[in-house]
């Protein structure tokens, strides 16, 4: 009966309506689309502003009632003025969120050149526009959702350069971070004398600024010193690698420390450990060898945790795991020590050359246990053994 109602119903409504010609309804509030081709030419000129180093030309293309903006971009175009950027790109995709009042966020896909870099960085970023009459105006840049903000592109940043080092600083640290970048370049070379630099180091105004350039969840590198990474995402050789700081806990660390930590960040730069698939504790283990091999510090110090550990809940069954290295895990420290010392007792057992020689060969794709034991001579089990006798010796 319901469904018999219902056909009625319906054939009632038609006869009333069927001299009625059919109008689409239109929506009491039609949400505004953006002005992509307008977009594209504002991104195109702001392209061109960037690599020309034109702060007048980049500060014309903010609304004109938006000073902050305006100094924004001005800024911006400074940076890539000292930075000597060319093949500035900046290319219209997509818009990711329409907002109010004309603004939007658009997804654009950008790309641009340092002189220390081996190739050109690719990336999508995303652009906050507004429509201003019939043009398209800048109002800034947004992270988050997995996209990156690079340092020079969200403020106001001082660049610094030697001759092999590169610094970007919006922490107000520049020279000290230039000092340390350039104290690491001999101590990796005494490792690995073929890598010759360049080292870049980018350094944002605070945690939050680091979360935005590599594109993570906030508080995600909070305890976090530093971090090396590809700075577009990309793969293969000349993949731009930079150093990242967290400046908030990089300037509660003494002179030693913050030496120790760039050090040991110089050292994943020059095997491209960013792009390397190696287990963690040969990874991390061997650029804290090749970062503590300079400074003079005793054992008991630089394994302080992991002996520690090793009291209280005695000898560990085996090297540590991947997941011992969660950036906010609560073995963190002690599964660097623990990397540390397994690379210190190959380098005393087969040799430094043997070390980097086992390194090289696993990057490369070869089986861990069997490069271990043609670099070394040492079985995994044996390494395991000689790293444990340490451990207990260390512990008393």
């Amino acid at each position: 009966m319901v469904l018999v109602v219902a056909l009625v119903a319906t054939a009632v409504a038609w006869t009333s309506l069927r001299d009625t010609p059919y109008v689409a309804p239109t929506p009491d509030d039609p949400a505004p689309r953006p002005l992509t081709t307008e977009a594209a030419r504002t991104l195109d000129r702001l392209a061109s502003a960037l690599e020309a180093g034109d702060e007048q030309a980049a500060g014309d293309l903010a609304p004109d009632d938006d000073a902050e903006a305006q100094a924004l971009l001005t800024a911006l175009s400074a940076n890539a003025r000292e930075l000597r950027l060319s093949d500035v790109d900046l290319r219209y995709v997509d818009e990711e969120a329409v907002g109010e009042a004309g603004a939007w966020v658009a997804s654009v896909a950008a790309q641009w050149q340092l002189p220390e870099d081996e190739r050109v960085t690719e990336m999508e970023i995303h652009v906050r526009l507004v429509a201003a009459g019939a043009e398209v105006r800048v109002l800034g840049f947004a992270g988050g959702d997995g996209s990156r903000t690079p340092v020079w592109l969200s403020g106001p940043a001082r660049v610094l350069r030697s001759d092999d080092v590169l610094v970007i600083d919006q922490a107000g640290e520049g020279r000290r971070t230039l000092r340390l970048a350039a104290r690491a370049l001999p101590v990796v070379q005494r490792v690995l004398p073929d890598w010759q630099g360049p080292l870049v180091v980018e350094s944002p105004e605070t945690g939050a600024g680091l979360d935005a350039a590599l594109g993570v969840e906030g508080g995600t590198f909070a305890d976090v010193a530093a971090v090396t990474d590809i700075v577009d995402g990309s793969t293969g050789p000349g993949a731009p690698e930079h150093v990242f700081v967290n400046p908030q806990v990089m300037a509660r660390l003494t002179p030693v420390g913050a030496q120790v930590v760039m050090n040991h960040e110089a050292a994943h730069v020059a095997v491209g450990a960013a792009d390397a698939d190696l287990p963690l504790w040969l990874l991390e283990g061997f650029a804290d060898y090749v970062a503590l091999r300079a400074i003079r510090l005793p054992a008991s110090t630089t394994a302080a945790q992991v002996v520690a550990e090793v009291r209280r809940d005695g000898l560990p069954d085996s090297l540590p795991s991947d997941s011992d290295f969660e950036p906010t895990g609560a073995r963190l420290g002690a599964a660097y020590e623990a990397a540390w010392l397994a690379c210190v007792v190959i380098a005393e057992e087969a040799g430094e050359p043997a070390l980097v020689d086992f390194y090289h060969a696993v990057d490369a794709g070869g089986d861990l246990e069997a490069e271990l034991e043609g670099a070394t001579g040492l079985t995994l089990a044996a390494l395991t053994g000689r790293w444990q006798d340490r451990l207990s010796d260390l512990a008393g």
